[in-house]
């Protein structure tokens, strides 16, 4: 069965705003959420600056249900119920979605971390009559997902994707899948991580794979740049509502995209360090054409994962261009992550709402904190905000992670100009 999906909600709540307007007029302006990180744990780490969410989620989930919840599940919620919100539905008697046509596919990378390490700092200290008896559904890796999928009665189906960096791309996929196949109408779907925490700080900087640039953090995520030195964790999350073209059309919805389709591969060549031929990221783009039809000369934007990491860069930006071929030269290439920090398992999702807004705009927001661009770069590189140009748009966003995980999803604005 093929169905056209398109977007029409997004959510968002980030380093760089509270929600996904905010977000997306700081990506703009070329600014940087990250910052230094205020806390005594902090002292100890060579790293101390994270991308932290411009608004405390607990500042707008009421006070029980937030206690209930780890912060992954938090951010999710704040963002699941923006888009929801943002694609017209209500909640409650409010909600015209039947709830067997409802899904929800909301990725994390590491899922609860903070509930899982205080109820074994207490488990230790206090003993096991103090350990949270709402431990296990906090710190359970589908519980973001399950919160937003019970706050909309969601019954056709509640699905977390865990796939380290490209979990929340990977999410959008099955999402996507779910409408295909008639197993759903509308779908959020999205990505959260809450891991601004010592322990990820400690052992990503054990790997050497942070920058430790802690005298000035708004200048330490520079994807390209030749004196990047690792990238930069963050936390937040991203949703999008997905529905049919029909629906959206019949209820006279907003649509900011079409969702042309997705591709997934692994490189089954290492748990951490990606494929240097790059064969793995060309292939899951390749696969992301062919599912959407769409011809390398119809990409004019990619956002790319682009994590500022000495190694990563060059070998995504190796594949572009294999891929996309001479059709490179007229696709705007951008790196968010050197604003909004690395978000793992959120950072496709926010990408992707990235994307949906790039076109919709036809706007490609920049990457900032290049000062020397790597020489010999085959790929167009926007470093101010760039005009994308007329007629119809469609775009990559590229997502990859540990365990050798590549997805990109295609995105274009084509049936809005219908």
């Amino acid at each position: 069965m093929s169905r056209t999906i398109v977007v029409t909600g997004i959510g968002a709540t980030s380093p760089l705003g509270a929600d996904a307007p905010s977000t997306w007029q700081a990506m703009l302006k070329g600014t940087s959420g990250v910052r230094p990180i205020v806390a005594e744990w902090a002292e100890q780490l060579p790293t101390r600056f994270a991308g932290q969410v411009a608004q405390e989620p607990t500042e707008v989930i009421p006070r029980v249900q937030a206690r209930r919840m780890d912060r992954a599940s938090q951010l999710a919620t704040v963002a699941g119920l923006e888009a929801w919100a943002d694609a017209g539905y209500g909640l409650d008697e409010d909600n015209p979605v039947d709830p067997e046509r409802l899904g929800v596919a909301i990725a994390t990378g590491i899922g609860g971390l903070h509930s899982l390490l205080e109820n074994w700092d207490t488990l230790q200290s206090r003993g096991v009559r103090r350990v949270s008896p709402f431990a296990i559904p906090m710190l359970m890796a589908n519980a973001p997902a399950a919160s937003v999928g019970l706050r909309l009665r969601a019954r056709a189906g509640v699905h977390t994707a865990v796939s380290a960096c490209a979990s929340s791309s990977e999410a959008i996929a099955q999402a996507v899948d779910m409408i295909r196949l008639g197993r759903a109408d509308v779908v959020v779907a999205g990505g959260t991580e809450g891991v601004v925490h010592p322990l990820p700080l400690a052992a990503f900087g054990q790997m050497h794979a942070l920058s430790k640039r802690n005298d000035e953090p708004e200048k330490a995520s520079r994807p390209w740049d030749v004196d990047r030195d690792g990238f930069v964790l963050g936390e937040g999350a991203a949703a999008l509502v997905l529905e049919t073209l029909e629906s959206a059309r019949a209820r006279g919805a907003r649509i900011y995209a079409t969702v042309e389709g997705a591709g997934i591969s692994n490189d089954a060549h290492d748990m951490v360090q990606p494929d240097p031929t790059g064969a793995g990221q060309a292939s899951a783009m390749r696969r992301a054409l062919a599912e959407s039809g769409l011809s390398a000369t119809d990409i004019r934007h990619v956002n790319a994962h682009a994590t500022s990491t000495p190694q990563g860069d060059l070998a995504e930006a190796k594949s572009i261009r294999e891929v996309l071929g001479d059709a490179a030269d007229n696709a705007v290439v951008t790196g968010t992550k050197s604003m909004t920090g690395h978000l793992l398992g959120a950072a496709g999702a926010i990408e992707a709402v990235a994307t949906v807004l790039a076109l919709r705009d036809r706007t490609s927001p920049p990457t900032i904190n290049i000062d020397t661009i790597e020489p010999d770069l085959t790929i167009d590189v926007a470093t101010e905000p760039r005009d994308l140009g007329p007629g119809d748009l469609a775009a990559l966003s590229n997502s990859f992670g540990f365990g050798g995980s590549n997805v990109t999803v295609a995105f274009s604005n084509a049936n809005q100009t219908d």
